[in-house]
Formats: structure tokens, C-alpha cells, sequence
């Protein structure tokens, strides 16, 4: 079987890092046609700069990268330097990239790429604020419809919020963007807090990709010292969670992970509860579902996933 096309809409951050390398290291699985990047982690000006070091640490460089929106579609933007360090990816001695950004924005070419590919064959992977999704489908609505799948991190149920009470950083910094999106009608799988926050990089997890002994095992060990120090003080856990990458795996072994398919809406209005997911678990509203809401993974046997593959880089 051909490899699933995907983009990989991103604002990296260190876990959006290692979901890059996954990607990269998974040829056979994932044609990864191009990075879109958007203002989240760090603002947009870092995350193009990020992406495009993620690629060259991976020795691929065939992969265009293109930087998309700078800002929310209507609100200031919040950056979370204070997870991430002031690079985005501090941790590993970053450098300058010799790879440049490719021509253009990133909404137009998400837009041309769903327009060009058959219909049904590209999915989206969306591992930042969903603000370069929303533009390209309130400005081509024409695509909804030729999308394979949406793929995202963000969102929380039972884990509640990791920016607020309430809310979870991705949809929180663009509430307006993710209602757009799940009101869009496009096919959606969810990887929110409840299922990253069991993919815990613990040290034993960490030692065995840094074993790997090449450059991006270093690379890859040396991002997740540093990404584990705020959650672990934070939630007293034994590592920080990988959330971005539970996309990508979902993708490679969806077998990993378990969930139920839910409405969600999004809160946009509530000074208390803005960017919540308001995921309708136990099917109490009667709304019609909206998303595949995963809930749980095998969180040692994504570690094995993510190993493996890393192992080919």
C-alpha cells in the first residue's frame, strides 16, 4: 500500500520535535509532503526556524517548510516559553539552518496541496493552535470535503486544562480556530491531555533513545531533559508527556491507542472557561458526534514505536 499523504501543521516546541522525527523516520508509512508552521510555542518566527532544524538533525531536507500565520484570527497571541525555553526547543546546542523556508504561505499551500491531491488521499496532523487550518477553510471551504482526516493534539476531558483550569494550551491560545474546525464537518481524531498525559518520557524511556547513540538520538534525549523539568515539577509525574507525537503514531499503529467518538464543542465566549473542550463523553447532549476523542494509549508500546523508528534516522 502507498503511504498515507500527510501535512504536518506545527508550532515546535520540543514534542512537536520528536512528532516531526517520527514522521521523517516513517517513509514507508507517511509521505510527509510539506510543514506548515504557526505562531503557538514560541511565535512564528522560531517555530519556521524550529522546523526547519528538526529536518536538518533528521538529515532530511527534501521536505518544504512553510511559515503561516504569525497571530490568532482574532485574539493576541499567547506563546508558552516558559514550557518550551526562549528557542522553543531549548535543550540540545541549536544552530542556525542552512535549509531555507519554502516559497509562500502556509495556508496557500494547504489550500493548492487539497485542491492538487485527490480528493480523500491528504491528511492533516496539527500539532500547534489550529489557526492555519480555520484560514485555509473559511478562505477555500472547497477543501473541507477533499480531506482524509484531521489528526490533531489538543483538548482535554478528564484531565481538565494544562493553561487554565479549564483549557488546554493548543485550542486555548485560538478557541475561534478549533470551533471552525469541529463544526467543519471534516473527519476528526482528537489526542487530547487525557491520552498524552500517559505517554510519560520517563528516564528509563529517555536513556533508551539516547542509547541509540547517532545524532538524533542525542539530539531527540538532550530536547526531553530539558521538556520533562515543567511537568514533572508541575504534576509530580515520573516524565514529561509526549504529546505531539501521539498523532503521528496513531497514524503507524492506531492499535496503540483506544477512544470513543464524541460531539465536542468549544468554548469561545466564557472569561472562565475560554479554549475548554467541551467533549461530550458520556453522550448526555444529543449531539451528533464530531470526533474520534481518544482516551487511553499503551504507552509502552509507543515507546517501542518511537524507538524503533528513531533508530533509522
Amino acid at each position: 500500500m502507498a503511504p498515507r499523504k500527510i501535512i504536518i501543521d506545527t508550532d515546535p516546541g520540543q514534542d512537536d520535535a520528536v512528532a516531526i522525527l517520527l514522521a521523517l523516520a516513517s517513509p514507508e508509512d507517511l509521505d510527509l509532503i510539506g510543514i506548515t508552521c504557526v505562531a503557538g510555542n514560541v511565535p512564528l518566527a522560531l517555530t519556521s526556524k524550529n522546523a526547519r532544524i528538526v529536518c536538518e538533525a533528521a538529515g532530511k531536507t527534501h521536505v518544504p517548510v512553510y511559515a503561516g500565520s504569525k497571530a490568532p484570527l482574532c485574539r493576541p497571541l499567547i506563546t508558552a516559553e516558559h514550557v518550551h525555553g526562549q528557542t522553543g526547543l531549548d535543550g540540545p546546542k541549536l544552530w542556525e539552518p542552512d535549509m531555507p523556508l519554502a516559497t509562500g504561505h502556509g495556508v496557500d499551500f494547504i489550500i493548492d496541496t487539497l485542491r492538487r491531491e485527490p480528493a480523500g488521499t491528504v491528511t492533516l496532523c496539527t500539532l500547534g493552535p489550529l489557526t492555519n487550518i480555520a484560514a485555509a477553510f473559511n478562505r477555500a471551504p472547497d477543501i473541507i470535503e477533499r480531506v482524509q482526516e484531521v489528526v490533531m493534539m489538543g483538548g482535554a476531558y478528564f484531565e481538565v486544562g494544562n493553561i487554565t483550569p479549564a483549557a488546554e494550551f493548543n485550542i486555548y491560545v485560538d478557541p475561534e480556530a478549533a470551533e471552525i474546525l469541529f463544526r467543519s464537518g471534516a473527519p476528526i481524531t482528537v489526542m487530547p491531555l487525557d491520552v498524552t498525559h500517559k505517554v510519560l518520557a520517563t528516564k528509563p524511556r529517555t536513556a533508551a533513545i539516547r542509547a541509540l547513540g547517532s545524532r538524533v538520538g542525542h539530539f531527540t534525549a538532550d530536547m526531553l531533559d530539558f521538556f520533562e523539568r515543567f511537568d514533572v515539577e508541575k504534576y509530580g509525574s515520573d516524565g514529561g508527556p509526549l504529546h505531539d507525537p501521539c498523532v503521528i503514531a496513531w497514524l503507524l499503529q492506531p492499535g496503540l491507542f483506544s477512544g470513543r467518538h464524541v460531539n465536542v464543542e468549544i468554548e469561545t465566549s466564557s472569561e472562565l472557561t475560554l479554549g475548554m473542550t467541551v467533549a461530550d463523553w458520556w453522550g448526555v447532549t444529543g449531539r451528533k458526534p464530531n470526533a474520534l476523542f481518544i482516551g487511553d494509549a499503551d504507552a509502552d508500546g509507543f515507546f517501542k514505536l518511537l524507538t524503533e523508528r528513531l533508530a533509522r534516522l
